[in-house]
């Protein structure tokens, strides 16, 4: 019938949809992925999480810190186990002292798990106190594993590297969070922190631990935050504490900032305690 016009086939209109969605640029990824819209990558990995955290009804965090290089005691035993016999020697050294650190993920993972159950306990709606790592393996897989023995749910905030494991098994559904930018993943570590525990670790780990201290030091954080270096004998061989305050680059009372434990119960003693006073009660509640 003259005047008609006959509608586009499924794949015109599939193709012309396609071409819609290219003109917009928060379709386009060529432009998403340009310097010119890094601005727009930058919200998305403060926006992203922020739902996230909403979704899941996360109120706060209590972050673990630590080398992605440690092995479970299982793991370690095993290696060492089954290698073979003409080892060399500085290889035999290494499985060795992959054994030995390996009680650094095995206390790890028994902090995670009693707090967790202690944060479970707490009577409120919103869930508190959620234990969240980096993400990946290590004393990172340590945290999120103990947590989800504990039924609770365990937080994974990953950054995307060459050659890195990315994701741990032990991340709850939904709460596997991918960063690209380390100062984005860095602000969600520590915006919703109400305690951290800092153990063994290299570049990562020290790099995170001295961030956090400068911002408290400069009252550029200024929620009361419980900062746990577990294991005295590393880090005082790692940072002469003493030393700094002695030599007066840092005050003696910003060696308050942070308490050394030496074992599980020392730790999880001191933060619930710290925790109870500062963020179920008090100044921060």
């Amino acid at each position: 019938m003259v005047g008609l016009i006959s509608r586009p086939k499924k794949k015109e209109r599939i193709k012309i949809m396609s071409k819609e969605n290219n003109d917009r640029f928060y379709y386009n990824k060529e432009f998403l992925g340009s310097p010119d819209a890094r601005s727009v990558r930058l919200l998305s990995e403060y926006y992203g999480p922020l739902q996230r955290f909403r979704r899941n009804k996360i109120q706060d965090t209590i972050v673990f810190f630590g080398s992605a290089r440690l092995k479970s005691q299982e793991e370690a035993m095993s290696a060492l186990a089954n290698a073979p016999k003409n080892i060399s020697h500085d290889d035999q050294n290494d499985l060795e002292t992959d054994l030995d650190m390996s009680r650094y993920y095995e206390a790890a993972r028994e902090l995670a798990f009693k707090m967790t159950q202690w944060s479970k306990k707490l009577n409120n709606k919103k869930k508190r106190f959620i234990i969240t790592s980096g993400g990946g393996p290590g004393i990172m897989e340590a945290a999120n594993r103990g947590a989800s023995e504990a039924k609770g749910l365990a937080v994974g905030l990953s950054i995307s590297l060459p050659h890195e494991q990315a994701g741990n098994q032990w991340i709850s559904d939904d709460l596997e969070i991918n960063f690209h930018y380390f100062f984005m993943r860095k602000f969600w570590f520590l915006y919703l922190a109400k305690a951290m525990v800092v153990w063994p670790g290299g570049f990562g780990t020290l790099d995170e631990v001295m961030e956090v201290l400068t911002l408290i030091q400069t009252n550029k954080l200024r929620k009361q935050i419980p900062i746990v270096l577990f294991d005295s004998d590393f880090w005082n061989h790692v940072v002469n504490w003493d030393f700094l305050a002695e030599k007066g680059v840092i005050s003696k009372s910003d060696l308050d900032l942070f308490q050394i434990c030496d074992t599980v119960d020392e730790a999880y003693k001191y933060l619930t305690k710290k925790i109870t006073a500062t963020h179920l009660r008090g100044p921060n509640f």
